[in-house]
């Protein structure tokens, strides 16, 4: 149809409007490519903004002090400089290190365990039943959820020293546990993801709630659970401020605050820590790399789970 409509319009007519369409077609391509430059500009400037930190940070124990601060930025040292200062760190106060790594690993996964035994049953019991302050439940969850992290250490201070659990693993491990995002998302989960008609019928074959949580809803939240022990596993393992708050004694630290001890001008608030080894910035460049290493490890196992996980909720059954 429209050929023969262009047919019967005059030539002129009809060479006017095609080359519109091809200008047109012509304009749209160029645009396409302008967009695609921006986009591979915008994604270049983020690599460079979030990669140099971390090619530093890879680079600076392979120089001695006085060549940090003589060569370049990025420039590579020697491969025996790793070594020299790993051998500062681990003689450091008897393996001081190596105590802090073990309570890093102990606080992060009894706080993961904890969290997740807790927020991935309060999520689906809020997605599948129906009970009375179930939604005040959900108000108080949303709520706690967008509060600063900062904002609550101090009440929880108040809660742990009620309790005389300051200055001890439990201070930082029940803190980190208490992790209302996971509910939440775990309720837009069950909520949208898991087919009602598949729990109604368990309910026929004779499941308890119990039953249907352990054999149905938790096979089917694979996702979920990988996307939530990534995200409990990296805010416990990078908190610096709750055990900072929390801990005086240096045989309690973790590798954040570890990492502040080493960096710190002033040894005054670290009274039990001493510098009797030449611990410089490179140590501290090394401590930081081998705190940034667990979590790059975790991520490349999970990764599939947290892409996935990421739509949780964004489309329903």
């Amino acid at each position: 149809m429209q050929t023969n409509s262009l047919r019967s319009q005059p030539k002129r007519v009809q060479i006017q409007k095609v080359g519109l369409r091809t200008a047109f077609r012509r304009w749209r391509g160029d645009w396409s490519l302008i967009g695609l430059f921006g986009w591979g500009l915008t994604l270049a400037a983020f690599v460079v903004f979030f990669g140099l930190p971390l090619v530093w940070l890879l680079l600076a124990p392979s120089k001695t002090d006085s060549e940090l601060l003589r060569l370049g930025p990025l420039t590579f040292g020697s491969l025996g400089n790793y070594g020299r200062a790993w051998t500062n760190l681990a003689v450091l106060n008897d393996g001081i290190i190596t105590r802090w790594a073990a309570n890093s690993v102990l606080y992060t996964a009894t706080s993961l365990v904890i969290s997740l035994g807790v927020a991935v049953p309060a999520g689906y019991a809020l997605a599948t039943r129906r009970f009375a302050g179930r939604r005040l439940i959900l108000w108080a969850t949303l709520i706690t959820m967008i509060l600063p992290g900062s904002a609550l250490v101090l009440p929880l201070f108040l809660e742990m020293n009620l309790f005389r659990l300051v200055n001890s693993a439990w201070a930082v491990i029940l803190p980190g546990a208490f992790f209302p995002f996971g509910t939440y998302l775990s309720y837009i989960f069950f909520a949208t993801s898991l087919p009602k008609d598949l729990l109604a019928a368990g309910r026929v074959d004779g499941c308890s709630e119990w039953q249907l949580f352990r054999k149905v809803a938790l096979p089917l939240a694979r996702t979920l659970l990988g996307l939530l022990t990534f995200l409990s596993f990296t805010g416990n393992w990078n908190n610096y401020f709750l055990p900072f708050v929390m801990l005086n004694n240096d045989q309690l630290y973790t590798l954040p605050l570890g990492v502040q001890v080493l960096t710190s001008s002033t040894s005054a608030l670290f009274p039990n820590f001493g510098n009797d080894y030449p611990i410089k910035r490179p140590e501290a460049a090394l401590l930081g790399l081998i705190l940034v290493l667990p979590v790059a490890i975790v991520f490349l196992f999970s990764q599939r789970f947290v892409l996935s996980g990421a739509l949780t909720g964004a489309t329903k059954e």
